[in-house]
């Protein structure tokens, strides 16, 4: 990692870390957004135990696919302490951020493949439909991150990780949500942890 780059990232956690008056004198929520990408096998999982390990703060890796839905992925976030690290790997794979993209991409290549003869054919299942399944919105996780309820409690950083940043929703990583993005050029080490460059501060 560079040298500015590490200095400048330490900087960052350690003026958050010591911004409690800062952010009660303005009203904002105590917690900052983090968004690590880059291809896999790059460090983003060594980044995220090196910042832990540098705060000294607490970990909650979240699975988006097990929480049923907005209301739930609420409870969840009001049940973690302070001093915290809110982890959602993957976020691209983790819940439809495409919206009406996708919807539209759809659409088009069902009116390619035959149009509406194609109303009466079955469907192949791709997978078991289940009542239990992932129900949690792109609006829903921007409430999360932002929303009213986010100011509950306080100390939190919350971090998304992601192999295809361009696959983003653009409000979900703009700044106020996602303050900082690391790329895989800043967080490649592959010395592992131990020699990790935060993790010896």
């Amino acid at each position: 990692m560079d040298p500015d780059e590490k200095e400048a990232i330490i900087d960052d956690l350690t003026a958050f870390r010591d911004s409690k008056d800062y952010y009660t004198k303005v009203g904002k929520a105590w917690k900052r957004g983090y968004l690590l990408h880059g291809p896999p096998g790059t460090g983003k999982s060594t980044m995220i135990a090196a910042i832990a390990n540098f705060l000294d703060y607490d970990v909650y890796d979240l699975e988006l696919t097990a929480v049923k839905n907005n209301t739930d992925l609420r409870k969840l976030y009001i049940e973690t302490t302070g001093k915290s690290i809110i982890v959602i790997e993957d976020i691209d794979c983790s819940v439809d951020l495409t919206g009406k993209r996708k919807k539209a991409a759809d659409d088009k290549k069902a009116s390619s493949d035959g149009g509406e003869g194609d109303a009466d054919k079955p469907k192949l299942p791709t997978e078991p439909e289940k009542e239990e399944a992932s129900k949690v919105t792109l609006s829903g996780l921007l409430n999360f991150i932002d929303g009213l309820w986010s100011a509950c409690g306080g100390e939190r950083i919350i971090i998304f990780t992601t192999n295809h940043k361009e696959k983003l929703d653009p409000a979900l990583i703009r700044r106020g949500r996602m303050d900082v993005h690391i790329d895989d050029k800043s967080i490649l080490n592959l010395e592992g942890i131990s020699f990790h460059l935060l993790h010896t501060i």
